[in-house]
């Protein structure tokens, strides 16, 4: 009777409750959207410690988070609530570069590329985008469109010189996209410069109203926010992306490309004609954020000094977006509100770095996800194992 219980007890190698467990871990690793809101949670989780270490009160950071995404807040002195939908508004435009780098990163991920270019992409695009608004004929409605077009242009452009170089003589993509970057930032500093001493651009003149993305109606609908027609062309990014990848031959290609080059190319796939295409539609959505940026934000020509940032934020965003159109938007999105939160968490007196923070623990923990996933399953290998050994 003894060796009777000790058989029910070892059958199926293992227990119910560590079945269980085991059943759990295998579905939590085995969703890429399951851990990215973990890491989302763990790193908020962090940034709460730190807020309380700092002597000040967390719910506070959650208020403004509340703020952000509603609109809704409580007035210091009445202590009515109010809604100033100005604060979505701002939320949206900051979002917006943050998805469209995402894009950027993760079409040439798919491909197996890892694009740290969009910086440099997205300043080519705000570059072109300046030279069209000053230059190209002030005709309302198709002004601002061949803006835009001469910035995505720039963006492909300046992402497929990697792409070629990559395809034609094996540079890594990794080294020229970093160098491409300051490259980019230093060629925009010298035309526009150039441009400043022919007397017809000036910094901090205005763009004409032509050339700009800014709507009337956009900004009294959400209390004159800095929202402006950039928000459509994101949304048909967005979707353009996920046509290209999931619904076209194309991009089943670039995928095949991304999976094994070697066999994609045994499968008369054009390896080398894909890994350029994908830098250069990469770029392309980078040079589209920065027309968005430059034209929507801004009503003045500008010569950057150092990187926005847009561009590596994106880097983040893909990877906790999972390379998908929907989990970069919502990621774009959730970046673009710890961006946008920061004046408010000041005024409550927290130290608006908390944001940053938080963003460089998500991406860190978004990093350990393979690293998890391998020591998760060496644990259920070793479990496996035991309980063969207790059945023999």
């Amino acid at each position: 009777m003894k060796i009777s219980n000790n058989k029910l007890s070892s059958d199926n190698t293992l227990s119910p409750d560590s079945k269980l467990s085991d059943r759990i871990l295998e579905i939590f690793t085995g969703s890429n959207g399951l851990v990215s809101i973990a890491v989302v949670i763990l790193g908020f989780f962090v940034g709460t410690i730190l807020v309380i270490a700092v002597g000040r009160n967390p719910l506070g950071m959650y208020s403004a988070l509340l703020q952000n995404l509603t609109g809704f807040s409580v007035h210091q002195r009445t202590g009515e609530w109010v809604w100033n939908q100005r604060h979505i508004g701002e939320w949206l435009t900051s979002s917006m570069p943050l998805i469209l780098c995402g894009l950027s990163m993760a079409f040439a991920a798919r491909t197996g590329l890892f694009n740290i270019g969009a910086e440099g992409q997205y300043v080519a695009g705000i570059t072109a985008a300046q030279i069209a608004a000053f230059y190209l004929p002030r005709i309302a409605g198709l002004h601002a469109i061949l803006a835009v077009i001469a910035a995505v242009i720039a963006g492909a452009v300046w992402g497929g010189i990697v792409g070629f170089l990559k395809a034609k003589f094996r540079v890594s993509e990794v080294v020229a996209t970093i160098m491409m970057n300051y490259i980019a930032l230093f060629l925009h500093r010298i035309i526009t410069f150039q441009l400043l001493e022919t007397s017809t651009f000036r910094t901090r003149d205005d763009f004409p109203a032509t050339a700009r993305l800014t709507s009337e109606f956009i900004e009294t609908l959400t209390n004159y926010s800095r929202l402006n027609h950039g928000v459509w062309f994101t949304i048909i990014a967005v979707v353009l992306y996920w046509l290209i990848m999931e619904k076209t031959r194309m991009g089943f290609s670039l995928r095949a490309t991304g999976f094994n080059r070697e066999a994609a190319r045994y499968g008369g796939h054009n390896v080398n004609f894909n890994i350029t295409a994908s830098m250069s539609i990469a770029g392309a959505f980078a040079g589209l954020a920065g027309a968005v940026v430059i034209l929507g934000s801004f009503s003045y020509g500008r010569v950057m000094a150092v990187h926005d940032g847009f561009g590596f934020d994106g880097i983040a965003v893909a990877l906790v977006g999972n390379s998908s159109a929907l989990g970069i938007t919502l990621a774009g999105l959730l970046f673009g509100m710890l961006r946008s939160i920061q004046p408010l968490m000041q005024d409550l007196g927290i130290p608006r770095e908390i944001t940053v923070i938080i963003t460089g623990l998500i991406v860190v923990f978004i990093s350990l996800r393979a690293g998890v996933k391998l020591i998760i399953e060496w644990q259920m290998k070793e479990k496996a194992k035991k309980g063969g050994q207790e059945d023999a």
